[in-house]
C-alpha cells in the first residue's frame, strides 16, 4: 500500500512539473503569461469561457464599473476568460465583461483573434483602474463594461450597457473636434490620432480586427463622421 502511496505522490510531482497539475486555465490569473504548451496540454477551448456574474466578480466590480446607481441588471452581464497575444507574442490571460447579448460574438472574435495571432496588449477588468477610462485607456487596456456617461454629455455610454468593446484604445484613440480644438482621449493617445502612420496596435478599416467584430453585426467608430473612435465596436440597443 505504501509503495502505491509513493507512486502515485511521484507521479503528482511529476505531472505538477510538467505543468500539468495546478497550472491550467483554473489557476492563472488575468494579465498572466502563459505558453503554448500550457495551452496545448489543455486544449484551447477551456480558455476561453463565458459565464454569469458570480460572487467573486460582482465583488470586483460593485462599486467601480457597476456603480451604486447602476440600472443594469447583473443578469444581463456576463463574464468572459479568453487568450490573446501581445505584439511580442506572448500569450496572455484576458478577461472582459459584456453584456449576455453580445458575449457568444465577442468571445468568438476573442477565439478568431488569438487564432491569428492578432495583438491585444492588456485586457482586464477596467475596474483594475477604479473603473477610469482615461487611465484605462492609457494602458492600452482593451474593455467593455462599464457604467459612464459618453464623454462631454449627460447621455449614457453604450459601455454602461456592456454592448460596446474597446480594443487597443491607446493607440486608437477618440478624436473629435469641438470648438475648433481636436479633443484625443486618451490625451497621450494624440500622435495615434494621425492615421496615416504605421504603427503597432493600430486599427484599420478592413484588417481581422474589423472584420470579425462587423461580420457579426457591430458598428466601428472609425467609420463615423461626426468624430472618430477608432478603439470603439458596438451593437446598438
Amino acid at each position: 500500500m505504501r509503495g502505491v502511496f509513493v507512486f502515485f505522490a511521484c507521479m503528482v510531482m511529476s505531472l505538477s512539473a510538467s505543468g500539468q497539475v495546478g497550472d491550467g486555465p483554473g489557476s492563472r490569473r488575468p494579465a498572466d503569461t502563459v505558453s503554448m504548451r500550457q495551452v496545448e496540454l489543455f486544449g484551447v477551448d477551456r480558455w476561453f469561457y463565458v459565464k454569469e456574474i458570480d460572487a467573486e466578480v460582482f465583488a470586483r466590480i460593485y462599486g467601480r464599473s457597476y456603480k451604486h446607481d447602476c440600472t443594469v441588471p447583473l443578469s444581463d452581464l456576463r463574464y468572459l476568460r479568453a487568450l490573446h497575444y501581445d505584439a511580442d507574442g506572448r500569450i496572455l490571460v484576458g478577461e472582459m465583461v459584456c453584456n449576455k447579448a453580445i458575449s457568444d460574438d465577442v468571445a468568438a472574435v476573442l477565439r478568431a483573434l488569438f487564432e491569428a495571432r492578432y495583438p491585444i496588449e492588456r485586457m482586464v477588468l477596467i475596474d483594475e483602474y477604479d473603473a477610469d477610462d482615461e487611465r484605462s485607456m492609457a494602458a492600452d487596456n482593451s474593455s467593455s463594461f462599464n457604467f459612464r456617461y459618453i464623454s462631454g454629455t449627460n447621455k449614457l455610454s453604450n459601455h454602461s450597457y456592456g454592448m460596446a468593446v474597446d480594443i487597443n484604445p491607446l493607440y486608437n484613440p477618440y478624436v473629435r473636434e469641438r470648438n475648433g480644438v481636436t479633443i484625443v482621449e486618451p490625451a497621450c493617445g494624440e500622435p495615434y490620432a494621425d492615421r496615416d502612420r504605421d504603427f503597432v496596435y493600430k486599427i484599420e478599416r478592413g484588417d481581422i480586427c474589423y472584420r470579425e467584430f462587423v461580420k457579426r453585426g457591430f458598428v466601428w467608430g472609425g467609420d463615423w463622421t461626426s468624430l472618430k473612435d477608432y478603439q470603439h465596436f458596438e451593437k446598438r440597443r
